[in-house]
Order: structure tokens, then sequence, then C-alpha cells
């Protein structure tokens, strides 16, 4: 049969046509315990090579320590359990981890002459001396907990504890008040005092008037508080209501297979400041399209904040149509000096003769946001009269992010 390379404290093993427990070991040699309850010690090279040697039963597997766990404790917590941890391997083994191959163990630890409650007693001695009080069923129940849970067990148990975020209030008060909250997304903003009311009046509706005990005004305002932690529940309506419009699932980039088969349209504020047409300095807005297959923008206007909806009717005629070369532009920026096949075009269209390297792309379909210039009925019959059918991103199927993911001027 094949030998085991290592035993460990706890295994069962035939030795000698009578079943063991391997109570102890120290350096090479090994503390049994028969089943007839007599002790006996042997050296490990002799106890392997022994003809009827088996091993029937291995102590319980050792777990693996939440180090994430052990990361987040204070370095004087992990540094004491630590500390416990020496001491019990010291009681287990007779030797404290780190010791050398030539160590011996000392006499009140030395597994071959000392029972395991000898060991733990002395253990609990040596302790109190030092000034730690400590008794032998401390040092038992910590080697317990260390060979259970390893490292862990030995942590101060005052850091160990798991807190949940509404603490120790009642689980249908907790109910009570997500169901409030919930419900706060389609109303108008109130205060955390008319929630509690709302709270108390369903606990009644639910079990009983007065069957279950509300907490105090201070608990349920940090109850409140976890609860309806950004949902905006008692801050903007209008920010509450667009969180909670927002998918549940994942944003994920849109793929478009050719030109024009998507263009996502925006506005965004830009963070500088402008000189309008009337000489008023003022911030000023930006609205894009941006065609999603080749990244390429489609068509811009820039113009004060608070873009109308003609505005954004004006970006769809603007896409569909060639870019006139401006006064003062290079002529590097022109399409005749482009690698567009610009004699080809000019055949087909002679605006593109003095047009801009700017290429027209007729899209099938615009993504929109919520914006009011964009739902409102000057942009839709704009997009209707010209064939472009209009999809709000929350309808998308691959994603759900605005114009900002594909244009850093609007991120």
């Amino acid at each position: 049969m094949e030998r085991p390379s290592v035993l460990s404290v706890g295994d069962q093993v035939v030795f000698g046509g009578m079943g063991h427990t391997v109570v102890a070991i120290s350096g090479t040699r090994i503390r049994l315990l028969s089943d007839a309850g007599e002790a006996s010690v042997v050296a490990l090279p002799y106890l392997l090579a022994a003809a009827d040697f088996e091993l029937v039963g291995s102590g319980p597997a050792p777990k693996v320590e939440p180090f994430n766990l052990l990361d987040t404790l204070p370095e004087a917590v992990l540094a004491e359990a630590r500390e416990w941890e020496r001491h019990v391997i010291e009681v287990e083994t007779g030797l404290p981890p780190g010791a050398g191959v030539a160590a011996t163990a000392r006499a009140e630890y030395d597994p071959v002459t000392q029972t395991l409650t000898a060991r733990e007693q002395a253990k609990a001695a040596e302790l109190t001396a030092a000034g730690r009080k400590t008794s032998a069923r401390t040092v038992q129940r910590m080697r317990r907990r260390y060979r259970e849970q390893g490292l862990w067990g030995v942590v101060d148990s005052r850091y160990v504890r798991t807190l949940t975020p509404t603490g120790k209030v009642d689980a249908r008060v907790v109910a009570a008040a997500t169901a409030v909250v919930a419900a706060q997304t389609g109303t108008s903003t109130g205060t955390k005092t008319r929630a509690i009311r709302q709270i108390r009046q369903l606990l009644d509706d639910e079990h009983g008037e007065g069957v279950v005990a509300m907490p105090s005004q201070a608990t349920c305002y940090r109850l409140l508080d976890v609860l309806s932690k950004g949902r905006h529940t008692f801050g903007s309506a209008v920010t509450r209501r667009q969180s909670a419009n927002k998918p549940d699932r994942v944003y994920t980039a849109t793929l478009a297979a050719r030109p024009g088969e998507q263009v996502q349209l925006d506005a965004t504020p830009l963070d500088v400041m402008a000189v309008m047409d009337d000489g008023v300095i003022g911030r000023a807005e930006l609205v894009l399209a941006i065609d999603i297959a080749t990244r390429t923008i489609c068509a811009g206007v820039l113009r004060p904040v608070g873009a109308k909806a003609v505005d954004a009717a004006l970006i769809l005629a603007r896409v569909m149509v060639p870019e006139p070369m401006r006064p003062g532009w290079d002529q590097a920026l022109a399409m005749s000096a482009s690698r567009i096949p610009h004699r080809r075009m000019v055949s087909l269209d002679a605006r593109l003769a003095l047009a801009a390297a700017k290429p027209v792309i007729v899209p099938d379909t615009v993504v929109v946001d919520h914006g009011k210039v964009f739902l409102s009925e000057v942009f839709l019959r704009a997009a209707d009269t010209l064939g472009i059918s209009v999809q709000p991103a929350h309808q998308l199927t691959a994603t759900d992010k605005p114009l900002a993911s594909y244009c850093a001027p609007c991120g």
C-alpha cells in the first residue's frame, strides 16, 4: 500500500494489530492512543515501515483562511491573533512556529512526556505569569478554534462579528421601510417624517395595530438613510426618477455593421465660456451626431446653453448633406484633398465639388436620450419626414450608454 508522506494530529492508523489515534507529534516521534486507551510513543520511520501500518482515517482537512477578512483587521488585533497561534501550536506539537530543525521542546510542552491537558495548564500558567490572566479552558478553546478555523479562529471575537447595514432593526420594519422607499419614486419628494408615518401605517395594516414595535426616531432616520442611499428618495424628484429608469444590466458597447445603421445624438454643455452672436459671454452647448459603425462625427451644432428642438432637427438635416468649405479653412480639409473618391462622387452630387472632407451618412435609426429637444414634436416630425426612425436609449438591446462614451467632448 502507498505510505502517506505526512501524518497529522487526529489521524486514525492501524499499528501492531490495533487501531490508534495520533494525539501528538514531536519531531519524528509520534504519540499514539490506542482504542483500548493505552498511550505509546514510536518513531515515525518505524511506524511507517511497520508491515501492518495503515492510515484508515485522517483528521479534518485544514480550511482556507479568509485572508480578505484578515486584511481588514487592525494591526494590533492581527498581531495578537498570531501570538495566540504561536502558543497554540506549541501546545499541540511541543515547538513554536519557526523553531529550528535541531530545536527541542521545553519540558512542560514535550508531547512525549506531558499529556495534552498538562500542556494546556502549563500554557495557561505561563500566560498568567506574563500578565495575561488565562485559564486552561481558554487555552483549550483557542486550540479547538484554531484547528477548526485556522488563524481566523483565534482573532478577538469582538472584531469578527458580522454587521448588517440595517443593524438589529426588526426584519418586518426593514421590509416595510423598503416598500415605502420604493414607493417614493413616482411621488413628490417628501420628508423622512412622512416616510416613518407610512411605515407605521403599513406595519399596522399587515400585522395588526401595535403588533410590531417601531424603533426610535433616530434609528428610523438611520434606517431610511441606508435604504435610500443612491436612490435620491428625499432629494431631487427628477434625479430619483432618472435613477429608477436605469436598466439593471451592465453597459456594453453598441455594434453596428454599416454606416448609418445607428447614429446617436446627444447634447452636452461645454465647460468653456464663449462670446455669442450678440456679444454676450456665456456657456456653450454642443449637439452632436455620432455614427456608431465608423465612429464618425456626422454633424454638430454649437450654440448657447439651452438647445432648442429646431437645433436638434437641424442636426438631422446637416447629417444628410455635404459640409461646405468655409472661409479660412485650410485646403487640406477639402474633400478633394482626401482619399475619398472625390471625382466619382461629384458626378453624383455637384455640391461635393466644394465640400469639406466629411462623409455623408444617411442614418436609418437615431438613438436619443430623454432630452426634451429629442422628444419634441418638431424633432420627431423632422425625423419622420426624412425617413429616420427614432429610438430612445433605454429600448436598446445591446447598450444603454449615451453618446458620451464615444465622444470625448461630450464626456
